[in-house]
């Protein structure tokens, strides 16, 4: 099965993309998002796939420049903050995205188009949580739109942008005919059904599962992996 969907994206590379996640996906999750790192075979099989493939391209909820930092490959093709970066709107609402941070006044991974609670780490995750939850009330209560990850929260500008329409970008942009998109989280759903709606000849979407998946990721991909570490396995293969 696995052998069946690989092929005809190592049949014609010159027509292909591959379109990953970060964090969880290509770099294992850890504590604190500054202490991530993606192993070193990993980061190698990277720099192959970019000399033999048409796209490689990560789609993170990192901003873009933090994103390439932490990959650290030359020739991929970094989108952050879920997309965002790819909107000129979402940029309209910075100025409010950055009011919000400094009223709420908690620690908080600043993106510049998004804001990310994490509750990895926290003494108590479930008082943390309902914390959270009453920030959350108040950003959508702002008109802002809020999303719950693998011990995340997020907090976003309202624009229809996300993982799916960044992936459809990419592909367009690129004329791609065929792809394969790897990630782990709530929002790379968004990503997996944009594949599915480019209109491409071929694709395979692939989840990193773990005991925080969200509902549906595995149900929702072509092939399944138990970690990065599986995820780089199966990248050598192509």
């Amino acid at each position: 099965m696995t052998e069946e969907l690989l092929a005809p994206l190592r049949e014609a590379p010159e027509q292909s993309a591959i379109i990953l996640d970060v964090d969880g996906t290509l770099a294992p999750i850890v504590e604190r998002p500054e202490l991530a790192a993606v192993p070193e075979p990993t980061r190698q099989e990277l720099v192959r796939l970019v000399g033999r493939y048409l796209l490689v391209a990560c789609v993170s909820g990192r901003a873009g420049p933090d994103a390439e930092r932490l990959v650290g490959v030359a020739g991929i093709h970094y989108v952050g903050n879920h997309g965002l970066e790819l909107d000129p709107a979402a940029e309209d609402f910075a100025g409010r995205i950055a009011e919000f941070r400094t009223s709420v006044r908690l620690e908080v991974e600043d993106k510049g188009l998004t804001l990310a609670y994490h509750l990895r780490g926290a003494p108590d995750e479930r008082a943390a949580r309902r914390v959270l939850e009453e920030v959350a009330a108040r950003a959508r209560a702002e008109g802002l739109v809020t999303r719950w990850g693998r011990k995340v929260l997020e907090i976003r500008p309202p624009v229809e942008a996300d993982k799916g329409t960044a992936v459809r970008s990419l592909l367009a942009e690129s004329a791609a005919r065929r792809a394969l998109y790897g990630g782990d989280d709530t929002t790379d759903l968004d990503a997996f059904a944009g594949l599915a709606s480019a209109g491409l000849d071929h694709f395979v979407r692939v989840a990193v599962v773990s005991d925080e998946a969200p509902p549906g990721l595995a149900e929702s991909a072509d092939l399944v992996v138990e970690n990065p570490v599986e995820l780089a396995a199966l990248l050598a293969r192509l």
